[in-house]
């Protein structure tokens, strides 16, 4: 058995013999394939070399890079369906978007953008010639060069490869609202596996043909995974059509190892593919037709590194997982595999494939699309060439009115809603807006939205159902993966939206976020990548009013997961009643390539501060609100009462409420925090305080007992190099949830207000001698509401019907 897999080609000038049934005549035939042994040759030298590109002398151990790191596996497959991407895309004028989904194809979707000019267009210094090519090589997983995966680097791409699952997701995202998009979609067999991927197939049950554009997924199955077989590889052909059909697709199978043959089922398959989608979308638009249709999608059986080493030290290696990343490991120490390694390239025949000065010649730039419609220069790609300005309506006409502070109470996120709703109104002609949620929009105060567009569902519909329309830009389904994806497809080609959800359970999207983070805070600094916009959450149904649902619904530590990442990218923000939640939406939806979190309750809340003054305090990010403290005079305040969220706000100004009663003389500053960011030292983050500016706020020396909404340990670790950080007491969440009382909630976590009443007396130097009764007191209180609730079932009327009085 030879060492290398022999290229049909093997004889110079050959022609491999068109099928009799296939649509490729002998030129097409030869084009392609010649375009797509160029991939691959540029796939394995980018693995392997650093020097010789070309090979215009034997190859030495000096031209193989000290550490080989890729994936070889994946890419001969990446580079068939990019060589017959760009043949339909050149022939029908297609504007496509290719999202690439197995993790590491990083070396095929990287040759391809190199072979279509749009590599050489972003980065000159890596031409589209022998130079050029050195370079491309030399810094693959290299040291100041570009990772193995497809990145941000990458021209072309809005899907990062680095965790596996959210091809599909992404591809549907980008597809809605883009009536004239096709996205490509190929998906790797090992991530067919993962959940999001296995709920992603049901995206079909939400595509509009009329609106949106469509999706062909390739489910590649190479077989294995880094060292195992893959589920559906493995299940018998009518196994797996039933399955996908069972998804609502129509799968046509393309397979096989004769590379002459797989080109022409698969251009078969592309040409029926592309028809019946134009006649869904004919039908849709044209006709009226209003059935579900059932998409086509395509999938391909082909070695795992076809082409490649057949066997390496007397194992198998093609078509078997050993060649999922570098077939050929001891290149440089070992010369049998040297020399296999040169056979491998040599196989290509790269003299047929690129002149003497390296650039590609005309049979291998055949089928290649010009300007944008190269799969590397889409503007889809590139989302914020796209995205336009939001309309946001005056908040003025969506605020509340606060005649009096404390008395009057709204649900923040119905207030929220109608905002939301004047937005969807005016994207209605434009439609670049979308709010995603799994299954909880109404639950969580937003059913205003349903003023202006349904939810969008393309399955069956019954009388009783309520709100679903085919043309609807709300989108829930109960699965938290397929609302964040959808919205990173639709956000990373140039559109809006919100993504709402329940604060405990936005931690099943923590692996997907972190991967947004980093692609934003990556393309962030490559010039060519326009801003998109901010990846908005809003969670609510949160911690504190979760006692219904009780303590599986109860965890505020997605704050915590985000505040860990690139403080260039990520912000959170803890509004305390309506016109705050209001000042800080208009904020986030008009900005871009943040991740920014907000997290407002549901429930009825106090209504603080008029619009004018949210506004003003939200700019801030965080300030004393001098009408709730006592201090007074100029003189400097004996505590400081801080608070970050809205239960923590209402709880700290009921303290304050009794601090002023018992203990007038006390001179109490109160100061709440919308901006989490804010209480980092400037050096650390872009809204850090300097400081001096914390010390005026919190003081340098004075007890600061800070009631937050989520986990203690955040706040001391934002502000652990303050100078007064030795006198800071957090109160917050510690894991004491169930399903009782709203206030029995913040008195089994410590951060009711008498317990805030206590913790100042312990901590006002020689307060606990002169307010000992004052604590009994609090003490007693607490102590009462254990008996009152479990008698009664409701909270103390004190606390029940407390309104701010100060």
């Amino acid at each position: 058995m030879p060492d290398v897999h022999p290229h049909p080609q093997a004889t110079a000038g050959s022609v491999p013999a068109p099928s009799a049934t296939g649509p490729l005549d002998a030129d097409e035939l030869r084009r392609l394939d010649a375009h797509w042994r160029a991939a691959n040759y540029l796939s394995v030298g980018q693995i392997y070399l650093m020097a010789n590109p070309l090979l215009t002398e034997p190859l030495r151990p000096k031209h193989i890079k000290p550490r080989l790191l890729g994936h070889w596996g994946t890419s001969p497959g990446l580079n068939l369906v990019h060589t017959h991407l760009n043949r339909v895309i050149k022939a029908r004028e297609l504007d496509v978007l290719c999202v690439w989904g197995p993790g590491h194809g990083g070396p095929a979707v990287v040759a391809n953008s190199w072979l279509d000019g749009t590599y050489s267009e972003t980065y000159p210094d890596v031409g589209r010639d022998g130079a050029g090519m050195a370079r491309l090589f030399r810094q693959f997983s290299f040291p100041g060069g570009i990772p193995s995966h497809v990145a941000p680097e990458t021209p072309g791409s809005i899907h990062e490869g680095g965790e596996l699952g959210y091809s599909l997701t992404h591809a549907y995202g980008a597809a809605f609202d883009n009536p004239g998009l096709l996205v490509a979609c190929v998906v790797g067999d090992g991530e067919a596996e993962t959940g999001p991927l296995a709920a992603s197939w049901h995206a079909t049950k939400f595509l509009d043909p009329v609106h949106d554009g469509a999706v062909l997924p390739v489910l590649h199955l190479n077989g294995y995974k880094i060292a195992n077989p893959t589920v559906l590889a493995r299940l018998p052909q009518d196994e797996l059509t039933a399955l996908l059909r069972g998804y609502g697709h129509e799968p046509l199978h393309v397979a096989g190892d004769d590379p002459a043959a797989v080109h022409q089922e698969l251009a078969a398959a592309m040409d029926h593919c592309l028809d019946r989608i134009s006649d869904i979308q004919r039908r849709a638009r044209t006709d009226g037709a209003t059935e579900r249709p059932a998409w086509p999608m395509i999938v391909l059986r082909t070695p795992k590194g076809w082409t490649g080493p057949r066997e390496v030290d007397g194992q198998p290696v093609e078509g078997t997982w050993r060649s999922h990343q570098v077939p050929l490991a001891g290149v440089r120490d070992d010369p049998d595999h040297l020399r296999q390694l040169e056979d491998w390239l040599r196989s290509y025949r790269p003299e047929e494939l690129f002149d003497a000065e390296g650039r590609p010649r005309p049979d291998v730039l055949a089928c290649v699309p010009e300007g944008t419609r190269r799969p590397g220069a889409s503007p889809h790609a590139n989302g914020g060439l796209l995205v336009r300005e939001l309309p946001l309506p005056p908040l003025e006409r969506h605020a509340v009115e606060v005649d009096k502070r404390g008395s009057v109470l709204h649900e923040p996120t119905r207030v929220l809603g109608g905002l939301l709703a004047a937005v969807m109104a005016a994207t209605a002609e434009r439609r670049d807006f979308r709010v995603m949620g799994p299954d909880e929009t109404a639950s969580n105060r937003l059913e205003a939205l349903y003023d202006t567009t349904g939810k969008a569902w393309q399955a069956e519909t019954l009388p009783t159902d309520e709100h679903l329309a085919r043309d609807g830009r709300v989108m829930e389904v109960l699965s938290e993966h397929l609302c964040q994806g959808w919205l990173e497809g639709y956000l990373l080609t140039g559109r809006h939206g919100l993504f709402s959800s329940y604060e405990a359970f936005a931690h099943i999207v923590d692996s997907m976020v972190n991967q947004h983070v980093k692609w934003l805070r990556t393309a962030r600094r490559l010039p060519w990548r326009r801003p998109i916009a901010s990846l908005n959450y809003l969670l609510t149904s949160h911690v504190w009013r979760q006692d219904h649902n009780g303590f599986s619904h109860q965890d505020p530590g997605f704050v915590d997961h985000v505040l860990n990442k690139s403080p260039e990218v990520v912000r959170v923000y803890l509004p305390p009643d309506a016109n705050t939640l209001l000042s800080v939406a208009d904020h986030v939806l008009r900005s871009r390539d943040y991740v920014n979190v907000i997290v407002a309750g549901k429930q009825p809340t106090f209504d603080w501060l008029t619009l004018d003054e949210a506004r003003a305090h939200c700019a801030r990010g965080a300030g004393a609100w001098e009408w709730a403290g006592t201090e007074g005079g100029g003189h400097d305040p004996d505590v400081v009462l801080a608070c970050a969220g809205d239960v923590p706000t209402q709880e700290t100004l009921a303290a304050a409420a009794l601090l002023r009663r018992h203990l007038p003389e006390l001179a109490v500053r109160v100061v709440n925090v919308v901006d989490m960011a804010r209480l980092l030292p400037a050096g650390e983050h872009p809204h850090g305080m300097p400081d001096f500016e914390y010390d005026a706020l919190f003081t340098p020396d004075k007890p600061v007992i800070f009631a937050y909404h989520g986990y203690p340990w955040l706040i001391h670790r934002l502000c652990y190099r303050r100078a007064g950080h030795r006198g800071l007491h957090v109160r917050g969440y510690k894991e004491e949830g169930t399903t009782t009382t709203p206030f029995d909630m913040v008195v089994r976590n410590d951060l009711d207000r008498y317990r805030l009443v206590m913790d100042v007396v312990d901590r006002v130097p020689g307060l606990g001698f002169r307010a000992v009764a004052l604590r009994q007191e609090m003490a007693d209180v607490r102590n009462r509401h254990h008996a009152w609730i479990r008698e009664h079932g409701t909270d103390l009327p004190e606390v029940a019907d407390w309104t701010w009085t100060g």
